[in-house]
């Protein structure tokens, strides 16, 4: 016997759908990697001794929530900024990361080619989080765990 759908239902998710599964596989990475939600308030580095370290900041603790800034410790000529960066909250409850805002090295976008303009706040959300999934991955890849992280002995000086 086979049964006729009166409504076929979509294998794949939803957008949103799609984001949120996003989100949540970024807090799980962040939290596998360097562990924030145990950390201190405070600036932390992890190095390879392949100049390129990375720079964890904690900078706000809530009940539910955790602030941080993602960044590698060298600072872009053209820009005078750390790139790249990322602004992100962990959402415990949740277990959902969400990156408040990214930026990228002038020779990435030159390497890559630019980005074009999100036509959405929700494609730039996809790109911001898609790009963190993939920043993640690399960093874990290349040896970066909180077995590197250290204290950092500068404070984290905000972009202007």
């Amino acid at each position: 016997m086979s049964a006729v759908l009166e409504r076929p239902q979509s294998l794949l998710p939803s957008r949103f759908s799609w984001l949120m599964g996003l989100y949540s596989e970024n807090y799980h990475r962040l939290a596998r990697l360097f562990g924030p939600q145990d950390l201190a308030i405070g600036s932390y580095r992890s190095s390879l001794d392949d100049g390129l370290d990375v720079r964890l900041d904690v900078l706000e603790r809530h009940r539910y929530t955790l602030d941080l800034h993602l960044t590698y410790c060298f600072v872009d000529r053209e820009t005078g900024e750390h790139a790249p960066s990322a602004q992100l909250r962990m959402y415990h409850d949740a277990h959902m990361a969400e990156v408040l805002d990214c930026r990228a090295d002038r020779r990435l976008v030159r390497a890559i080619g630019p980005l074009q303009p999100a036509r959405s706040v929700f494609q730039r959300r996809v790109r911001m989080s898609s790009f963190l999934n993939r920043w993640l991955e690399y960093l874990a890849e290349q040896g970066h765990s909180i077995g590197t992280l250290e204290p950092a002995t500068l404070p984290f000086v905000a972009d202007a």
